[in-house]
């Protein structure tokens, strides 16, 4: 696979994933969003991946920092803090002895702050892929 296909496909695949989380947020699903917000962000993190180190396949990690830190990506202080507290979305809705807690946190107005920022997150992680590519 060319990079700009592999960088394609991960793209396309957290667009999808966007597209479903939205739908999650809709039905009140806020866990469940939230989760995926996580996902979206991982697989944008993954084509960034792909771009800086010679279209090789992505490490498989989740931790939003730790995949950052593999790219050329800047993060402030602000966006490591933000997306080490989405991390424990990938972990809290996964594991039983967390999911409970995590939904009774999940209030709308919780999940859309955080929806909101994983949203311009990406937009922006993508923006730096086509900067680049100019």
């Amino acid at each position: 696979m060319k990079i700009d296909e592999h960088i394609k496909y991960w793209l396309n695949s957290a667009d999808h994933d966007l597209d479903a989380a939205e739908s999650l947020f809709v039905a009140g699903k806020f866990d469940w969003c939230l989760f995926l917000g996580h996902i979206v962000l991982e697989k944008a993190l993954k084509a960034h991946y792909v771009k800086d180190n010679d279209n090789r396949l992505p490490p498989k990690i989740h931790n939003l920092v730790k995949l950052a830190e593999k790219t050329t990506i800047p993060l402030n202080i602000e966006q490591k803090i933000f997306f080490d507290e989405v991390n424990d979305f990938n972990i809290e809705t996964r594991y039983p002895e967390y999911k409970q807690e995590f939904y009774k946190l999940c209030t709308k107005e919780y999940a859309e702050k955080y929806f909101n920022k994983i949203k311009e997150q990406y937009k922006w992680i993508k923006s730096l892929l086509k900067s680049e590519e100019s």
